[in-house]
């Protein structure tokens, strides 16, 4: 718990975030279970406040990189869940105009959202190279990279954090630790306590926090974003916290104990933050509110997915293969 004061329209404003993000994946899951989405979408139910923390603590230039559950990432960001819903469809409208999916939503230019990644730790490098131009142009922008714990056993993960600690760079890896890669117990595979932990071996700061605690995730990303701003390098942060969905919509995930969940539901990052802006003298019908216009904003992205126009055939290898060169072949 934070020990901190904050005025009650910071506090809705954490809330607000994290309602948009479980309505948001709550109608995900909903539009994928009745056959209207294709492929498959991977949810952050449960994990709303580490996103909502941590992108509360960045300035607007700030970089990040997201990761295959990166849904609640991007709306923390600044998403337009129009299109974000209107990706998930496949729409032409969709931030990748149909062609990249729920895994795959970027804007660069816009939010100075560098993707989310299909490839498990795929951010780690991309936000390393990212703090790196930064340190180039001197723009003084702080770099994020949202990352699992799976994917700390990646070997770039190890090459990256050494290269950033060794250049002194501008960068923060946040890691999202729900205690699960795919089906696999975090702790079978990792002999550290914590992922936190693996920051003494390049030297650099670390801290871990409670995840199901967006205030926790705000002061510790403002933290390790203070330090890069000041030229101090990178910070490793780890937010424990919880999936409540397994690893894909759909995925019964009968390889976790029954323990795990119920823990999980104890702590939720929502109810945790009705008390705490009840508690704070925030009426019931101001919270009411919020969660309405999150199902309004919701209702109307759906419809507007819904309504948006299919890619056009012709557009099929527009932003998919590169042609600015002698070797580009469309295969």
């Amino acid at each position: 718990m934070s020990e901190k004061k904050y005025d009650n329209e910071t506090l809705k404003a954490f809330y607000q975030t994290m309602a948009r993000i479980r309505e948001f994946e709550s109608r995900a899951a909903d539009c994928f279970t009745k056959g209207m989405l294709a492929g498959n979408i991977h949810l952050c139910l449960g994990q709303e406040a580490v996103a909502a923390g941590t992108c509360a603590a960045l300035e607007p230039e700030d970089y990040i990189t997201c990761t295959h559950r990166g849904h609640g990432q991007c709306i923390a960001k600044g998403g337009d869940t129009k299109k974000m819903m209107a990706e998930l469809f496949g729409k032409e409208t969709g931030y990748c105009h149909g062609k990249g999916g729920s895994m795959h939503i970027a804007d660069a230019q816009g939010l100075h959202s560098l993707g989310a990644n299909g490839i498990v730790g795929g951010g780690l490098a991309i936000a390393t190279g990212s703090a790196l131009a930064s340190v180039i142009s001197g723009d003084h922008h702080v770099s994020l990279c949202f990352f699992g714990d799976g994917a700390s056993n990646q070997g770039v993960f190890h090459e990256v954090v050494n290269m950033a600690a060794t250049w002194n760079l501008p960068v923060i890896y946040l890691c999202e630790n729900n205690g699960y890669a795919v089906s696999t117990p975090i702790h079978t595979v990792t002999h550290t306590t914590n992922i936190a932990a693996r920051a003494k071996a390049y030297d650099i700061p670390s801290e871990t926090v409670d995840g199901m605690d967006v205030l926790a995730v705000y002061e510790a990303v403002q933290r390790a974003a203070n330090r890069a701003r000041e030229g101090k390098g990178p910070t490793l942060v780890e937010c424990l916290t919880y999936r409540y969905q397994g690893h894909y919509c759909g995925d019964p995930a009968p390889y976790r104990p029954k323990e795990y969940l119920e823990e999980g539901m104890a702590h939720d990052a929502l109810k945790h933050m009705v008390k705490v802006l009840l508690d704070n003298g925030v009426k019931q019908s101001e919270i009411d509110a919020i969660d309405a216009a999150a199902k309004k904003e919701l209702d109307d992205a759906i419809q507007f997915s819904i309504d948006s126009p299919d890619p056009d055939p012709s557009e099929v290898t527009t932003d998919v293969y590169a042609d600015d060169n002698e070797r580009s072949v469309v295969r």
